[in-house]
């Protein structure tokens, strides 16, 4: 790669040949502001708020997809870039529904920072305004087309890093919109709910269904007993929309807060996944034995299982029968937990805070959680009840469903599932208690890893996929006879749960889209390490359910499974 010498904002440049400007720009300190640009995924330059001065050419040109050239001179911020920046962002908001503080996007809207910053007037430019109705047709994602600048992002995301290609840019000029096939709403479209789309719209176009007001009834009936489960990946995420650092890991503060904003009871969905762990290595010793239905699919990702449902319907029968951690909890609770404590079925309510749009969806088809919150719609709800996190006390999650392992905690991660199976298969397997509880090989990445672990006379052959499009490509070389696996852990979203749908938004320019996965994860591992027990069916309290409850009354089967195929 070759070296490319430039000026910017009077400043010398070295640069490689493969930067553009605003690469370039960001290397040498210089941030070049964008509404569409996304590193590796968009940069079409259709915002035009990146728009800069080459010297040497009659027009503004855009930073964010112009290569650097030997020579060039440019300017990011003279009178004439600023004003237009300004029209242009005057431009966007003449067709913009400018409800900002009622938006659910509001104080995190990129055109919001940008029309401040710019001194933008709001009416300046006055004119024909369409005007769409609502999609509110899905469980998942809300879709409101009058704050949709037509960045295409949400487009790219789709289409490049899900496979999805569920939205499209339709029409042209001003009748442009984004939009299903056919005029289809949402939810009978290619969908599935992951919300990655959510995470990358710079305004409110595109935001999580809110459970936030289903919460607040639940918790005013006098009767009930209102229970919140915390994911793992909300521990090291809820922190940033409270000024810390992303990956900062907080579980005492979150469990603090949860209680203080009205729980009855807060457990921890890590215990949920040490009993998906039991369940999930159980069954792959099964089919491995019984050499069926092989390679066996997680199934703990709901954006996954829809795509396969929908893709691949002929891969049904693979997918792992277990239900998802916060489904097998939400059982427990309302089989276990309300019997022992005298509690009627119909008064137990519990509430999933995950980090997962999808879930709003996975909870329709069982009765095990009535509401899911993400990690935002937390952070709205500590807010609304004026809590100040960063002053709470820590507490500790409510016994007995709150003492979980350190597998139950690395599923937040991609090849956390994986892993953690891997802790109890191996000691099955093996017959032994194995001192293997680090399967590195298997952990984090930006899209496919495979590799091959040695038990006893078995080689057992494992992939770990995050982002569909990873998982399209996996699929059709299972199909094809080009891949053989024993299992294969699929997470929908780029990194895994850390980097779901329903996370605290993050500023792109700041950090890269994968990074962030990256950061967060590292605080689940390192807590991990930090755990007295480190493998799932060593989790004494639910070895106790195990033993008390659900193998004395037949229930495993019933509580903790559930069939692909039922309509």
């Amino acid at each position: 790669m070759t070296k490319v010498n430039l000026i910017i904002d009077g400043v010398n440049v070295e640069a490689d040949s493969s930067d553009t400007i605003l690469t370039a720009a960001k290397k040498a300190g210089i941030i070049i502001p964008t509404l569409c640009y996304l590193k590796d995924i968009n940069n079409d330059g259709a915002c035009r708020v990146c728009v800069v001065e080459c010297k040497g050419k009659t027009n503004l040109i855009t930073a964010c997809n112009n290569p650097v050239m030997e020579g060039m001179e440019i300017e990011t911020c003279n009178p004439k870039v600023l004003e237009a920046r300004k029209t242009n962002i005057e431009l966007l908001l003449s067709n913009h529904n400018k409800n900002c503080l009622t938006c659910g996007k509001n104080l995190n809207c990129k055109l919001q920072q940008y029309s401040y910053e710019f001194g933008c007037d709001e009416n300046k430019i006055v004119g024909v305004k369409n005007n769409y109705d609502l999609d509110l047709s899905s469980p998942c994602i809300v879709r409101d087309n009058n704050k949709c600048i037509l960045c295409g992002r949400c487009v790219q995301v789709c289409k490049q890093i899900q496979a999805t290609s569920a939205i499209q840019k339709q029409k042209r000029g001003f009748q442009t919109m984004i939009n299903c096939s056919f005029d289809k709403p949402i939810k009978d479209s290619t969908c599935v709910g992951c919300g990655q789309c959510v995470l990358v719209c710079p305004t409110g176009a595109l935001l999580e269904t809110s459970n936030i007001k289903k919460v607040m009834e639940l918790m005013a009936e006098p009767n009930n007993v209102v229970i919140a489960q915390v994911a793992p990946s909300v521990r090291v995420a809820i922190n940033e929309e409270f000024g810390y650092p992303v990956g900062t890991f907080n579980e005492g503060k979150l469990v603090t807060a949860l209680k203080r904003v009205g729980f009855n009871k807060v457990f921890d969905v890590n215990v949920g996944a040490d009993f998906t762990v039991i369940e999930e290595s159980e069954e792959l010793i099964e089919r491995i034995n019984e050499n069926k239905n092989l390679p066996l699919f997680s199934s703990c990702c709901p954006a996954w299982v829809k795509y396969c449902k929908l893709h691949y319907p002929d891969y049904v029968k693979n997918l792992s029968s277990c239900k998802s951690p916060n489904e097998m909890l939400g059982a427990v609770i309302k089989n276990y937990y309300a019997k022992q404590n005298n509690i009627s079925v119909n008064n137990i309510k519990v509430v999933a805070i995950m980090p997962c749009t999808a879930k709003k969806e996975e909870i329709l088809e069982n009765n095990d959680v009535d509401a899911v919150l993400t990690t935002r719609e937390l952070a709205t709800f500590i807010k609304y009840k004026n809590l100040s996190f960063t002053h709470l006390p820590e507490s500790e999650f409510d016994n007995p469903l709150g003492e979980y392992s350190g597998a139950g905690l690395i599923f937040g991660s991609t090849g956390g599932v994986t892993e953690a199976v891997l802790r109890t298969a191996v000691d099955k397997l093996s017959k032994t208690d194995s001192s293997d509880v680090d399967f590195e090989v298997v952990r984090q990445s930006e899209g496919i890893k495979e590799t091959t672990i040695n038990v006893g006379n078995l080689k057992l052959n494992l992939c770990v996929v995050s982002g569909l499009k990873n998982a399209q490509i996996i699929m059709e070389q299972i199909k094809n006879g080009e891949k053989h696996f024993h299992f294969v852990e699929f997470m929908a979203c780029p990194g895994g749960c850390v980097n779901g749908g329903g996370q605290p938004f993050v500023d792109y320019t700041k950090i890269n889209y994968f990074d962030v996965a990256k950061q967060r994860a590292k605080a689940l591992y390192e807590n991990d390490k930090k755990s007295t027990n480190r493998k799932s069916h060593k989790n004494q309290f639910v070895n106790k359910i195990y033993k008390e409850f659900l193998i004395p009354n037949n229930l495993t089967k019933t509580l903790l499974h559930h069939n692909h195929n039922k309509k």
